[in-house]
């Protein structure tokens, strides 16, 4: 059985020219996703002014942005088995990929035994709602 939990997560919006986005570099508890060429989130607990002095004079927006994400947390043996009913993305052995998990947009941490899904606070609801119904069998009552 796996077992599900709502976190609030640690978000931090980095936007800045591709070269400086190929430069963000994080502690290694801090997942670092390239979102988009100019975008990248780093999911872990940051210090946004660090951050922000590590490019120096470079023209870069950095922000704490978790309010806007919620993640769903699902451990077990059996969270792949929860994962393949909300989405048809294939999981990475670990990592992170991003898609459609739920019928909307997500981030998802692959680590061994775990599973994190990022999704946008509003749509937090939806993706509870679907991953308690669409995963029933699998999830611990």
């Amino acid at each position: 059985m796996a077992e599900v939990r709502v976190v609030a997560p640690t978000v931090t919006l980095v936007c800045a020219s591709i070269e400086t986005c190929d430069r963000v570099e994080a502690p290694a508890q801090v997942v670092v996703m390239r979102i988009a060429p100019r975008e990248v989130l780093l999911v872990g607990d940051v210090d946004v002014g660090a951050v922000r002095a590590s490019f120096g004079d470079a023209a870069v927006f950095v922000d704490d942005v978790s309010d806007g994400w919620t993640a769903f947390v699902i451990e077990g043996d059996d969270a792949p088995d929860v994962f393949a009913r909300l989405s048809e993305l294939e999981l990475p052995p670990e990592g992170w990929i991003q898609g459609d998990v739920a019928r909307t947009a997500a981030k998802v941490i692959v680590e061994p035994g775990r599973l994190t899904m990022v999704v946008p606070s509003m749509l937090a609801a939806h993706v509870e709602e679907r991953i308690r119904i669409d995963a029933a069998e699998v999830l611990s009552p």
